[in-house]
């Protein structure tokens, strides 16, 4: 029997060279950088490209954006070119689609989950995004509720219970290193994404918190 591959993880909405240390030395697979005003872990492009200079050969950049315009895609990568571009927004499959085409970069279609009738629309997404980021929905009328990030989890026995899912797809959504054990046991999930969940606050990341997070993954 092959072993089933070790669960990778996602640290999202880096800022800091202590925070990317931590994430390169824990063993994370990707670092999320975050382009979007409101939330408090938007940097600056330049930012970014120096931060992504720390990572190692192996370690994949990521670019979080909510319904960019082509004219804001231009102006990032004019600055900051990363190995994958994060929509989470209300991008539809067709500018998802149009955005991979223009970019040549891989695209993550994040897709928010309550029900089960979410993750179905999230397989309108495979075969166009890369990968598909299942994240919590923000309840209607929530104070302060941004894109992502928001530190909410949703059912994880949604994803156990879906007849299908989409090929490649991430676990995101009020995770943290008490419980992305019992997440990734429930939802045999192959890609954890945390960002909240390794903060002291909004957006200040805690290198202790990345350490212990990527510590429980590589445990299970």
């Amino acid at each position: 029997m092959t072993p089933h591959p070790k669960t990778q993880a996602k640290i999202c909405g880096l800022g800091t060279a202590e925070a990317v240390d931590a994430a390169i030395a824990g063993g994370a697979a990707y670092a999320g950088f975050v382009f979007y005003p409101p939330s408090p872990r938007h940097i600056a492009p330049a930012t970014a490209a120096a931060l992504a200079a720390r990572l190692p050969g192996h370690m994949k950049s990521v670019a979080v954006l909510v319904d960019p315009t082509d004219d804001a895609l231009a102006a990032l990568l004019a600055a900051f070119r990363p190995d994958f571009l994060q929509l989470h927004g209300h991008e539809s499959p067709e500018r998802t689609a149009a955005v991979k085409q223009k970019t040549g970069l891989g695209v993550i279609k994040a897709v928010p989950v309550a029900s089960a009738a979410d993750l179905d629309r999230a397989q309108d997404y495979s075969g166009v995004a890369d990968m598909v980021l299942l994240d919590a929905k923000a309840p209607e009328g929530m104070d302060g509720a941004l894109p992502g990030g928001n530190g909410l989890r949703f059912d994880w026995d949604l994803i156990a219970q879906a007849p299908t899912l989409p090929p490649l797809w991430i676990l995101s959504g009020g995770l943290d290193a008490g419980n992305v054990s019992e997440a990734i046991s429930v939802t045999h999930a192959a890609l954890v994404d945390v960002s909240s969940g390794v903060e002291d606050r909004p957006g200040i990341k805690s290198p202790a918190k990345i350490k212990a997070f990527l510590a429980a993954v590589a445990a299970v």
